[in-house]
């Protein structure tokens, strides 16, 4: 008799989606032991076949990717949201070497991190250990599934993926091509699942299964990473929007000031690391303050802001800022423009509306430089450098999972330190305790 005649056929579609994240949730838990005593070099072998196979099955990839976006277009998403799920050649060979730059890097596990000999002779070690089964949540970007896979491998952990369903064929396939490698070297193949996405239901799933998954990191806009943050009961580790600012102080090289500001708000305006609000200081003369507005427009960026103070200084054409304009991420060619009374109105600025992930200086002005540094509380602070640069590639970590923009266990780009934990290991010969 088949099994399949004795299923449950009464239980409804949630309880059904209910017990496939669970069993999967389980499943990690058991290849959690496994992956948490590979070797360095098992590990490296996986990340560089996986980075192999995804080139050569790209055809296989760009087809699923292909039918999310047709999908994507049909239900009205935004050109920035099919941006952020696009792929083609060249983003799956930076992918593929997002994995090949993992295993390049120093292996994290079994770091000793401090220690001592106490005065009876026990040696102590605190050893850096995977953190075991990590949840992440995410939205649109299918490359997220192959670096959470890459950074989770690499630090011993095994990944439970809850991507969107607005990219549910392209995350199939690429996990079909990392567990098939996975089997091919002899790993288990739940070290990187991906749970079902029909409905929300699955993400509480996810974030409510205590004793099973030991963290979850969300990855996405405002009201996924509040849902996640505020309804999980295992550990979370807050990845913030980017609402990024650059303030372009009195004593400045004007033409540095335009190319940061260009550069942060035009290379890739879907990013979390795009900039979001260039702030003009009011010791400007108007007319340099007219010729930044002026070049951003040129670039193609809609400019919202004080319309009476914008106008004050000759530009023209300026969406009426409201609240939102201040504190949302645009994630579009559009930018928010204000003016301030030196580093300390831009400090204030930021402190109000900033989401803490990036915020940068342009000023020739060492002082000014030192005391917007000490002023801006964010994960990241640029000074003469584009909002762009906060990434775990450019820092030089590899891919990252997120940049976390809360204070405890992580800040910034999170890469493989920030995803083990440490362990105490004391040796004696012995010792008791009196």
């Amino acid at each position: 008799m088949n099994p399949a005649d004795n299923a449950d056929t009464t239980s409804s579609p949630r309880q059904r989606e209910r017990e496939e994240v669970l069993a999967k949730a389980r499943a990690a838990k058991a290849a959690a032991r496994t992956i948490a005593q590979a070797t360095t070099d098992t590990k490296n072998e996986v990340l560089l076949a996986a980075a192999d196979a995804l080139v050569a099955r790209s055809e296989e990839l760009l087809e699923a990717n292909a039918r999310d976006i047709a999908a994507g277009r049909d239900a009205g998403m935004s050109e920035s949201l099919i941006d952020r799920l696009a792929l083609d050649a060249d983003r799956i060979a930076g992918i593929a070497g997002g994995l090949r730059q993992v295993a390049a890097l120093p292996d994290p596990v079994g770091d000793v991190t401090g220690g001592k000999t106490l005065p009876n002779g026990i040696r102590m070690r605190q050893v850096r250990v995977p953190l075991g089964v990590m949840g992440m949540v995410y939205e649109a970007r299918p490359n997220v599934t192959v670096d959470a896979f890459g950074l989770a491998l690499k630090s011993g952990n095994v990944a439970l993926l809850r991507g969107s369903r607005s990219a549910r064929n392209s995350n199939t396939a690429l996990v079909g091509v990392l567990q098939d490698i996975l089997a091919q070297q002899g790993l288990p193949r739940e070290a990187v699942q991906l749970l079902p996405c029909e409905t929300h239901d699955s993400v509480q799933d996810l974030i409510t299964a205590r004793g099973l998954v030991d963290l979850v990191i969300p990855r996405g806009g405002a009201g996924l990473i509040e849902a996640v943050v505020t309804g999980a009961t295992v550990p979370a580790i807050e990845t913030g929007t980017g609402n990024c600012h650059v303030y372009i102080d009195g004593a400045v090289d004007l033409e540095q000031a335009i190319a940061i500001a260009i550069n942060g708000k035009t290379r890739r305006p879907s990013v979390c690391n795009a900039t979001e609000t260039v702030l003009l200081d009011v010791a400007i003369p108007d007319a340099d303050k007219l010729r930044v507005v002026e070049a951003l427009q040129q670039a193609g960026v809609r400019i919202h802001g004080d319309v009476d103070v914008l106008a004050a200084f000759g530009v023209t054409d300026v969406e009426p800022a409201t609240d939102a304009d201040w504190s949302d991420e645009y994630l579009s060619m559009d930018i928010a423009v204000g003016v301030v009374d030196g580093v300390d109105g831009a400090v204030e600025h930021i402190a109000r509306w900033s989401s803490g992930h990036t915020d940068a200086i342009v000023t020739t002005s060492i002082r000014a430089a030192e005391a917007f540094v000490a002023g801006v509380d964010s994960a990241a602070v640029m000074v003469n450098a584009s909002t762009a640069f906060t990434d775990g590639e450019q820092y030089g970590f590899g891919a990252e999972i997120g940049i976390s923009t809360q204070k405890l266990h992580a800040r910034g780009p999170m890469a493989l330190p920030e995803l083990t934990t440490t362990k105490w290991v004391l040796t004696g010969d012995g010792q008791t305790r009196p």
